[in-house]
């Protein structure tokens, strides 16, 4: 069996669909399942059981020898989360409690950390175990993802693989539910078929023009592609950057929805709200020598091409992935 928690969410769920692909079918998806709007995520999906994520350890006592890896996408993924408490339970202690169960049972595991735990990416975006704890988050979240990961590496024991992937900003199927979560794609698209226009946050910072600001886009597909391989590449353990190493400007995001829907580009801007105008990203550019030098060679999906397929492909006719 393998477990995926968080399995109703956006990249869990994608994950989900990537292992059925290949013919693993016998997957314990474990989330909190209350929510009618994710559990679409799962829908026509083969899976072995639904375990509650409260109920999770217990189930795991009882049936980790038929467990081969466990997947541990589960979170708290709002960044603009100010309940420090909130965060400490679902990202930090539950992904502890994950680590030693893995340990206890010699159970590989892959974990999801976020590139949040760079901060203003002062340091750079070198995923060097060195640097873990220099680094400054700007939230709670990304503080509660950078306290795991200095955690994990100063265990004297650790499962015999594990990875934690630094998830930069992932977009693609399976987001319909995440609100002001979503990926600026999603909001793109809403708003040109509502409007006809797109509303972009205006620059506060004098070294970007309006729009200018850069992320490192990684579509959930090349994300999922570098689970597959970790599943089947068991050495290496440590902090992965999960991007694609080029930064691309939230205009090039826009004029490619525009593109991929076909219309003509009305870009308007509007000030960042002030509860993260503070904490905002100006740059963002995962470092991928360490993935790459562990023998993952995949290229990555450029920005039009993940674009056009997310747009084209599933959020024109509604579909999932």
């Amino acid at each position: 069996m393998i477990v995926v928690t968080g399995a109703a969410g956006f990249i869990a769920s994608c994950l989900v669909t990537r292992l059925n692909a290949a013919n693993f079918n016998d997957i314990v998806v474990v989330d909190n399942f209350t929510s009618e709007r994710k559990l679409a995520n799962l829908t026509g999906k083969h899976l072995r059981e639904y375990v509650d994520r409260e109920g999770f350890f217990e189930w795991l006592e009882t049936h980790h020898q038929q467990v081969e890896f466990i997947f541990h996408l589960g979170a708290r993924t709002d960044t603009t989360e100010q309940n420090r408490d909130v965060l400490n339970v679902l990202n930090l202690e539950y992904s502890k409690q994950m680590w030693l169960a893995c340990c206890k049972y010699q159970l590989p595991l892959v974990y999801a950390s976020s590139a949040a735990t760079y901060g203003s990416g002062t340091l750079g975006y070198s995923d060097d175990d060195a640097l873990l704890p220099l680094l400054r988050p700007l939230n709670p979240y990304g503080d509660s993802k950078n306290d795991f990961d200095n955690w994990a590496v100063q265990q004297p024991a650790k499962p015999f693989f594990w990875a934690g992937l630094k998830f930069f900003n992932v977009y693609g199927p399976n987001e319909y539910h995440k609100g002001r979560m979503a990926s600026v794609i999603l909001h793109a698209f809403r708003q040109i078929q509502d409007t006809g226009s797109m509303t972009l946050f205006r620059s506060h910072n004098p070294e970007y023009a309006d729009g200018e600001q850069q992320r490192d886009f990684v579509y959930v597909k090349d994300v999922v592609e570098v689970c597959f391989f970790l599943l089947h590449n068991r050495r290496n353990s440590g902090i992965y950057n999960l991007g694609t190493g080029e930064a691309r400007t939230f205009l090039d995001l826009t004029l490619s929805t525009f593109a991929a829907l076909d219309r003509t580009a009305d870009i308007r801007f509007r000030d960042t709200p002030e509860d993260i105008r503070d904490t905002y990203q100006y740059f963002t550019q995962a470092d991928m020598s360490k993935l790459r030098g562990i023998g993952y060679d995949r290229p990555f999906t450029r920005l039009e091409d993940g674009i056009s397929d997310y747009v084209r492909n599933y959020l024109v006719p509604g579909q999932y992935y």
